[in-house]
């Protein structure tokens, strides 16, 4: 980062070369921080800024760069189209129309998950779970043929966190007849695999209404309530380091309200 400042404000001609940060340094530093416009341009540069560009690496490091400040964008999905707006009363009118990646109509998508920019969808025809980044139009569908990453309404919950590697991962809990299943799909390593839930607990119940999971610090928060009044309401915490389950006590509120 110091070569890179060094060369960026330096009066002398010889210390501006591109040429001169090195090819590690502009992949790390500066491809990540260009708009999603610009990256789609430099694909087309060399084969080599294509690999890079197309890696799970990069896709999330320019997820990082894109969620501070300005940079900060809104999503609208329509009944037949799909716009990306800029933040910010003074631009409220600056949108794009975008193409998506899937055969589907906008309307048929489901938002399930955000996090630095990745959003985790599904599809309503095929329930299929996707990880898309709208910015620079990368898409990867992780439903599998051993029927992981299939979403069923009004009975799952869908949570994206980063765990201690900085790996995106998507911690999809299925409820079942008698149990609650958790699973949870690295970007990286493009796999799942199983992780234990609470023993003994009866929140796999019809009766409970799971919401999205909330991810912040290290753990995933997810809250569970009961449908009639006065029912049980709790906190569920994913811890994403040791990768286990544990209860919070919900706030009191006070003044006989459900909330």
């Amino acid at each position: 980062m110091k070569k890179l400042k060094g060369c960026l404000y330096s009066t002398s001609e010889s210390n501006t070369k591109l040429t001169d940060l090195g090819p590690d340094l502009i992949m790390s530093e500066i491809l990540p921080r260009l708009p999603a416009k610009c990256v789609g341009r430099v694909k087309k540069v060399c084969k080599e800024w294509l690999s890079c560009i197309s890696s799970k690496e990069f896709v999330m490091m320019h997820c990082r760069h894109m969620c501070k400040g300005s940079r900060q964008k809104i999503l609208s999905i329509g009944q037949e189209s799909c716009f990306i707006s800029s933040t910010g009363v003074d631009l409220v009118d600056e949108k794009t129309m975008i193409t998506l990646p899937f055969h589907v109509r906008p309307s048929d998508v489901w938002i399930l998950s955000s996090l630095n920019g990745l959003l985790c969808v599904c599809l309503r025809n095929t329930f299929e779970m996707l990880i898309w980044n709208p910015l620079i139009r990368s898409c990867i569908n992780i439903s599998d043929s051993k029927s992981y990453g299939f979403f069923k309404i009004y009975s799952d919950a869908i949570g994206l966190y980063i765990d201690s590697s900085n790996d995106y991962r998507v911690l999809h809990i299925k409820r079942g007849p008698f149990t609650v299943d958790v699973m949870a799909y690295s970007r990286r390593t493009s796999h799942w695999k199983r992780i234990p839930f609470l023993q003994k607990r009866h929140y796999h119940t019809n009766g409970y209404v799971w919401s999205g999971g909330t991810f912040c610090e290290d753990g995933s928060y997810f809250t569970v309530f009961q449908f009639w009044l006065a029912g049980d309401i709790v906190i569920i915490r994913f811890d994403v380091n040791t990768e286990t389950f544990s209860e919070i006590g919900f706030p009191y509120v006070g003044n006989g309200e459900t909330c």
